[in-house]
């Protein structure tokens, strides 16, 4: 069975009736063809359709998955063996900082965070706020706003 695919295992009687879910159910029904095997009915999950042990446990690239919540966790860890899964309990300062020593180090990294996050030096920066377009918007309406009426006074008065 190398190389074949696995089948996509379904609840009998999953496909004409609502109230049945897909998930996997094994067949009891005395009468059953789904149970006796019978050509035409989807397959029935058993031993021989597992995954091969070498591969059980690794990360879909064929990498083993390290936990990392330390800094001291990324030290001799291979590239091309390992890919790096950050602790969900690390706050953002701890984990900006993994996250440019990984890449340094050239490790996969399997929950990278959103990309706009900013960088450790960027969050010791003061950042002047600058106006939002919405309030752009809004100045640039009033203003408009205010220099109409005046017109339409003017020409309602001549």
């Amino acid at each position: 069975m190398a190389g074949a695919r696995k089948p996509r295992f379904r609840r009998q009687e999953s496909w004409r009736l609502k109230r049945v879910h897909e998930a996997w159910r094994r067949p009891k029904g005395v009468t059953s063809r789904m149970r006796k095997e019978k050509g035409g009915w989807p397959s029935k999950a058993k031993v021989g359709y597992g995954a091969a042990s070498r591969s059980k446990g690794l990360h879909p690239r064929g990498l083993s998955e390290r936990l990392v919540d330390k800094l001291s966790d990324l030290n001799g860890l291979d590239p091309k063996a390992h890919i790096v899964r950050f602790s969900a309990r690390l706050g953002e300062r701890k984990r900006l900082i993994l996250l440019e020593k990984a890449r340094e180090f050239g490790l996969r990294i399997a929950n990278p965070g959103r990309e706009g996050a900013s960088s450790v030096e960027e969050q010791g920066e003061v950042v002047k706020a600058q106006p939002s377009a919405p309030a752009e918007l809004s100045k640039s309406v009033t203003e408009s706003s205010e220099t109409e009426p005046t017109s339409d006074a003017e020409e309602q008065g001549s």
